[in-house]
């Protein structure tokens, strides 16, 4: 059986619906959300976990998922950041912090999530980056993280691209 950690297909018969997110999806995204109000606000994990469990839909997200982000980026964000400054073209502080944020997620995916696909923990990031930065963030989102899945990757990589 394959379990997809994507959103699910909608059925094209019958009238169109706003798409079910994934409970990976919601970890994700209230992930974002509390590593934004550490880079932006300096705010203590503990608070910002707290916070984001008061919020609507958090029962929905994948709590453990949600956990390891959040709390594994802000633990390892120098070792993040340090794997980032090799793919981007600036200092990590001067990103955007939403793209910033994105970017820590995926390369924690990329590191941590051998259970989640390469090529999905890209795509997760992409769509955050489309969901909540700016207008052509995805696109400097998906090319930096598609460098850094070459590095923290290689096997996996390589695999797929001699399948196409």
């Amino acid at each position: 059986m394959v379990v997809s950690d994507s959103e699910p297909k909608a059925d094209k018969s019958g009238p169109k619906r706003a798409a079910v997110k994934s409970a990976r999806r919601r970890s994700r995204e209230f992930a974002l959300q509390g590593l934004y109000q550490w880079l932006v606000g300096g705010a203590q994990p503990g608070e910002i976990e707290a916070h984001l469990r008061e919020l609507e839909g958090f029962a929905k997200a994948d709590l453990a998922h949600f956990d390891a982000l959040l709390h594994g980026c802000i633990r390892e964000a120098a070792d993040i950041d340090a794997t980032l400054a090799a793919h981007v073209d600036r200092k990590t502080t001067e990103l955007s912090p939403v793209e910033h944020a994105v970017l820590m997620i995926g390369v924690y995916e990329l590191k941590h999530c051998i259970d989640v696909p390469y090529k999905v923990a890209i795509n997760e990031a992409v769509e955050l980056a489309k969901s909540f930065g700016g207008t052509d963030g995805h696109k400097y989102v998906n090319g930096v993280l598609d460098k850094a899945a070459v590095e923290l990757r290689p096997v996996e990589v390589q695999a797929g691209r001699q399948r196409q």
